[in-house]
């Protein structure tokens, strides 16, 4: 394929060679003139027509692929491969769990049946197949998260991304140990992987307010987790049931998160004046969303009256309508719980709410490649 370059260096030789040639054959000066002119006219027209013709721009420009390793990192065009990948983290399918799948370790902890009723995959449609999604094996996590403070901050369906992040990171059996603790009502949690020096807290904040105050706790302390996994909207939609009052702590929210971009990475590194360019950072941060609610599976009477589709449709527009995700321009990247659930309900919820571990393991590692996207990392 020819380059914008080489195309321009053989209308020139074309220009320059072929009216010598043309004397050679003892043409008169004024055919040789015209016909020079003609030439010239016509190749400075068809080089200024080429972009309107698109056959003849594919051949003349080879655009990059996903797959070129000589795509330069950081180029505006690896940016836009970067976040069409990111958007398209969420193209998954749901099957049933076959046989060869639970002996192979497809054990879900957070029911009592064993093995997972459903798995899931990524689609491989030819833009999708070119991102290299995957799901990451404890080796490439423990890389990963190496060294890390990971904080996740909501309600039960944070706690249950933290059993299926700490499952990939720790195995079953450990889960099994620490799940009494993990599970007290309404509490925190916190736990480090000394294996690979990942901490990991887990904050009981079921209120958007609630996590509000950690955002502006974190910029007191001048100290960053390195992950921020959050979401919050249940217990507002439950004891609060106004979408317009949700609306106004999800903005608050938001304005509390931009003032940590960019930050300090610590309290120590400004005491020891250390530049300010070499420690500044940006935490990775994610919004997790809520799951669909299946309304004749809810377990109370106020929860099937509070909780129904019209009620989730004004929480969910609230979310929108602030800006607070990245996909509308904002800071969080959403784990979009509602469709994840969509495609696995009603088999996989007993309660109408809360779902098998199938659900949270796919958020997680929807949530790892995306960190993989963000840092410019392959799994080894």
């Amino acid at each position: 394929m020819f380059g914008a370059v080489q195309f321009g260096l053989l209308a020139a030789g074309i220009v320059l060679f072929v009216p010598m040639g043309m004397a050679g054959w003892h043409l008169s000066r004024n055919k040789m003139l015209f016909f020079s002119c003609a030439l010239f006219i016509t190749l400075a027209v068809g080089v200024h027509l080429t972009p309107f013709f698109p056959s003849i721009s594919d051949f003349l420009y080879k655009p990059y692929s996903i797959s070129d390793s000589s795509l330069p990192t950081g180029t505006a065009s690896s940016s836009m491969i970067r976040d069409s990948c990111i958007y398209s983290l969420h193209s998954v399918v749901m099957y049933k769990s076959n046989y060869s799948e639970c002996v192979n370790g497809a054990i879900d902890s957070n029911s009592d049946s064993g093995c997972k009723k459903m798995s899931w995959k990524w689609t491989q449609s030819g833009s999708i197949a070119e991102c290299e999604f995957q799901k990451l094996k404890k080796p490439d996590v423990s890389v990963l998260l190496n060294g890390s403070w990971v904080v996740v901050a909501g309600d039960s369906q944070a706690r249950l991304m933290v059993v299926s992040l700490l499952e990939l990171v720790m195995g079953s059996e450990e889960i099994k140990k620490i799940r009494g603790d993990l599970f007290k009502r309404h509490s925190d949690y916190s736990t480090t992987v000394d294996e690979i020096g990942m901490k990991l807290d887990f904050m009981w904040a079921p209120y958007v307010r609630n996590l509000t105050n950690l955002m502006l706790e974190f910029k007191e302390n001048k100290d960053y987790p390195d992950i921020i996994l959050m979401g919050a909207g249940l217990w507002d939609m439950l004891h609060v049931n106004n979408a317009s009052d949700y609306g106004v702590s999800l903005s608050a929210l938001k304005d509390s998160v931009l003032a940590l971009l960019p930050v300090f990475r610590n309290k120590d590194s400004i005491d020891r004046g250390v530049s300010e360019s070499a420690w500044i950072r940006s935490p990775h941060l994610f919004w997790l969303g809520m799951p669909v609610l299946i309304n004749s599976m809810l377990n109370t009477e106020e929860k099937r009256e509070k909780m129904n589709a019209v009620m989730c449709n004004a929480y969910d527009d609230e979310v929108s309508r602030t800006k607070l995700l990245r996909q509308s321009g904002g800071p969080l990247l959403k784990l979009d719980i509602h469709w994840l659930t969509d495609l696995c309900a009603p088999q996989c919820t007993a309660d109408g709410m809360h779902y098998d571990g199938v659900i949270y393991d796919a958020a997680v590692q929807i949530m790892l490649n995306a960190l993989l996207l963000e840092s410019n990392q392959k799994p080894r």
